[in-house]
């Protein structure tokens, strides 16, 4: 029997799981599972290189863990990074095969950089917020993943990650990591409904987002509230606003409303009501469902919390591995467990 191919991802857990990080990766990464050998790691480590509140770091973690099982990511897929120091230890071994330069040609370096300065207050960055790539090449690396799902925003990154793999093969004389390859998911760029220029983001603040586990009379608010026209967009164009909403309602699987609706709008007979019902009726009811899910999960969070150090813990025997077979090649000592 043909062995599966290894799929992996990671998502930080910087707080509510909105619909933009629904649409735009988890809804791909429950897909993917039926398909792939998938490892899916909630990044805590990477979550530390920005201003954050050490107490709120450990809740996000495990809340954004309910909110992946309640979407359908599966336990023995899931595990927590930091519950796999084998990370931080191939990050440092993987450091010095990296060149700096490289490091300095990463984009999200400066835009990350100074909202890091402004959000401490004191204009410190720190030197994780411009080494984070190179963790990130760990995080793939170290499960010999084969192909790590990715929007085009994302190929730097992964382009790295495949040189860094590359050095290290040539330096060690064998091909030993796997070069990972893209997996072109599709990734919805669903955009805020308060402001359709900008991407939906927390960062942005609560109007800027939905949150997936949303009470239903604030999610039909904020739908309802969302941004059609702003008087500026060209003449036959569909404004951002517009367009987002009709994304939210093919997104969430209403394709035959989104065409109905779709036909009116360009019969230019298209109440603004209309399609801001149907979109709250969709996110509303897929929200219902998850937040019903999470429910029977949080009535035994023991239970819960136990399964996923259980899959971590099974997963980190793979890191291990790897890690032990690193060191031999770099000429470093191994600890026999």
């Amino acid at each position: 029997m043909e062995q599966k191919k290894r799929v992996l991802s990671g998502i930080q857990p910087t707080g509510h799981m909105h619909f933009g990080n629904y649409f735009g990766a988890v809804k791909n990464w429950v897909a993917l599972q039926e398909k792939y050998d998938c490892v899916y790691t909630v990044v805590d480590y990477h979550a530390m290189t920005m201003p954050y509140d050490p107490r709120k770091l450990r809740e996000n973690t495990w809340d954004l863990i309910f909110n992946l099982l309640a979407t359908g990511i599966k336990a023995e897929n899931l595990c927590i990074q930091s519950l796999v120091p084998e990370h931080a230890e191939l990050c440092w071994v993987l450091n010095c095969f990296t060149s700096y330069g490289l490091l300095t040609r990463m984009t999200q370096f400066k835009d990350k950089s100074s909202q890091s300065a402004d959000e401490s207050g004191d204009g410190f960055i720190s030197a994780g917020l411009f080494d984070y790539p190179v963790l990130q090449a760990a995080d793939i690396l170290i499960y010999r993943a084969d192909y790590v799902p990715i929007g085009k925003d994302q190929e730097q990154h992964l382009e790295l990650t495949r040189n860094i793999a590359q050095r290290f093969n040539n330096q060690v004389g064998r091909e030993y990591f796997v070069l990972p390859e893209p997996l072109f998911t599709e990734v919805l760029k669903v955009r805020s409904t308060a402001d359709p220029e900008r991407k939906m983001s927390k960062s942005l603040g609560p109007k800027h987002y939905i949150n997936v586990f949303e009470e239903e009379n604030r999610l039909r608010k904020q739908v309802r509230s969302a941004v059609t026209d702003t008087g500026d967009t060209p003449a036959g164009e569909m404004s951002p606003g517009v367009e987002n909403l009709f994304l939210l309602l093919s997104a969430a699987g209403r394709q035959e409303t989104h065409d109905q609706l779709m036909a009116t709008y360009r019969a230019g007979e298209l109440k603004y009501v209309d399609l801001k019902d149907a979109v709250a009726d969709a996110l509303a009811e897929i929200s219902a469902a998850f937040r019903q899910r999470k429910a029977e999960l949080t009535a035994d969070k023991k239970e819960v919390k136990n399964r996923i150090k259980a899959s971590s813990a099974e997963i980190r025997k793979r890191a291990q591995e790897t890690v032990r077979e690193v060191k031999e090649l770099t000429g470093l000592q191994n600890v026999k467990l």
